[in-house]
């Protein structure tokens, strides 16, 4: 099955994140009460067919308004949002980023096309955590208006998810939302041009230099029950393990990094030798160990 079920499983999350249909007719955004759930991935509230709210901008409100009210605040859900993701990450880690973020999905498509590629170098896998610091957590309840309220600085100074998915089809549904276009919104459009050049070139470059989302996640790999398990006395260092892997993770010499978004690539496709497996709290994968070309049942 290589990655066809992920790409499934991709897909899927995405149309039912952005179940909204309706949105060509009413022109609007949706505001239902599935709109008090967050999306386990990156995907804007203001998309025209989102159903669920942006986790990262639900922090920022919360940390926005939490210096003038903390009343106010939890109106943002903040606690509850942080505690959701905090579940999400303890069970899986980071595999939403492999199997359900629609911004995650964007790039491995644009990988796709043909021609020459690039790694990033790992230098820039710091960069999520200065982010997720700065613009999720610091900013927004440190620099304030004359009213004491903060800003959403990720949302409104970086995301290009939210210009691809909000920004740009608000336009197109609402022309008279153009009058209102300044300096920063063609910033925020050369921001993704910029990501979505760079995702020809090299895998999932959002994900691995700016998502704070993912750097979240990052911090349950090594805990959460789900996790992938190395057979030392199976591998063969063959390294197609990290030819294949998205985040260019060596698995051999970092299981359950940081930064794998456990896509099981690794496991399914590259190793031929059941040198990787998976386990759930601690409880051994009970069918197969490596589904790469030569991989034997258990």
């Amino acid at each position: 099955m290589r990655q066809y079920l992920r790409r499934i499983i991709q897909a899927l999350s995405a149309l039912l994140l952005n179940g909204y249909w309706y949105f060509p007719i009413s022109r609007t955004i949706y505001q239902g009460q599935l709109k008090s759930i967050c999306c386990p991935g990156l995907n804007c509230h203001s998309c025209p067919a989102a159903i669920t709210a942006c986790p990262l901008g639900a922090i920022q409100n919360f940390m926005a308004e939490v210096r003038v009210s903390l009343e106010a605040a939890r109106y943002h859900f903040g606690f509850y949002v942080l505690g959701w993701l905090g579940i999400i990450g303890g069970l899986v880690g980071r595999m939403p980023c492999g199997w359900v973020c629609p911004f995650g999905l964007i790039q491995d498509l644009l990988f796709k096309i043909p021609g020459r590629k690039i790694r990033i170098p790992y230098i820039f896998s710091y960069g999520p955590y200065i982010f997720l610091v700065l613009t999720i957590f610091i900013l927004p309840i440190w620099v304030v208006d004359a009213f004491g309220y903060g800003f959403l600085w990720f949302c409104k100074f970086i995301c290009p998810a939210g210009t691809l998915e909000a920004g740009l089809p608000l336009l197109i549904l609402q022309p008279t939302l153009r009058t209102m276009v300044g300096h920063l919104f063609y910033i925020k459009v050369a921001i993704l041009f910029f990501f979505v050049a760079w995702s020809v070139l090299a895998s999932r470059p959002f994900c691995r230099t700016v998502c704070p989302l993912g750097a979240f996640y990052s911090f349950f790999n090594r805990v959460s029950l789900f996790r992938l398990r190395y057979h030392p006395e199976k591998c063969t260092h063959c390294e197609l393990c990290y030819r294949d892997c998205p985040v260019d993770i060596k698995f051999y010499e970092s299981p359950n990094d940081s930064r794998c978004i456990r896509c099981l690539v690794c496991m399914r496709q590259s190793c031929a030798f059941g040198a990787i497996s998976w386990e759930m709290g601690g409880t051994s994968e009970l069918f197969v160990q490596g589904r790469g070309k030569g991989a034997t049942m258990k």
